[in-house]
């Protein structure tokens, strides 16, 4: 019997399509599946992660796609969020490209619940369109759901 975890899928709202290509395809590295003129699937590593162009394009007005925020190793976290828990090495190289390109990141990059259990890497940021993102990295994957 297989123990791989079955891929998710997310749809999620963006206010221009042009945009979310550029960032999701090359700031993060993910590659395009199916598309059309206002939605695009992406490889999330094996998950699905679908664009959805919301409105007519791109708006004057700032859009934030944050409700809130909850206090986390003294941190304000973005809810919500979504992301992915990446090896330290491939955590590192995200954030390296991130900076290249002047992201502002939310958390800046680094170790949350040092010492205790479940200690990881963490970094949060936006899309162009206001979603937060977080990608995180454990040396031991196995403290993922630690207590």
């Amino acid at each position: 019997m297989s123990t791989q975890l079955p891929p998710f899928h997310l749809a999620i709202p963006v206010d221009d399509i042009d945009a979310a290509r550029e960032f999701y395809g090359k700031v993060l590295g993910f590659s395009q599946g199916r598309s059309d003129t206002k939605w695009i699937d992406w490889n999330f590593m094996g998950h699905q992660v679908v664009t959805h162009q919301v409105g007519d394009g791109p708006s004057d007005e700032p859009r934030d796609g944050i409700a809130g925020t909850n206090p986390v190793d003294g941190h304000q976290v973005p809810v919500p969020h979504f992301g992915l828990v990446l090896s330290i090495e491939e955590f590192h190289r995200l954030a390296d490209r991130l900076r290249a390109v002047d992201t502002q990141f939310v958390i800046e990059p680094y170790v949350r619940f040092e010492g205790e259990p479940g200690e990881q890497w963490t970094m949060f940021f936006l899309d162009p369109a206001g979603n937060a993102l977080e990608f995180k990295a454990f040396a031991d994957l196995d403290q993922l759901f630690a207590t």
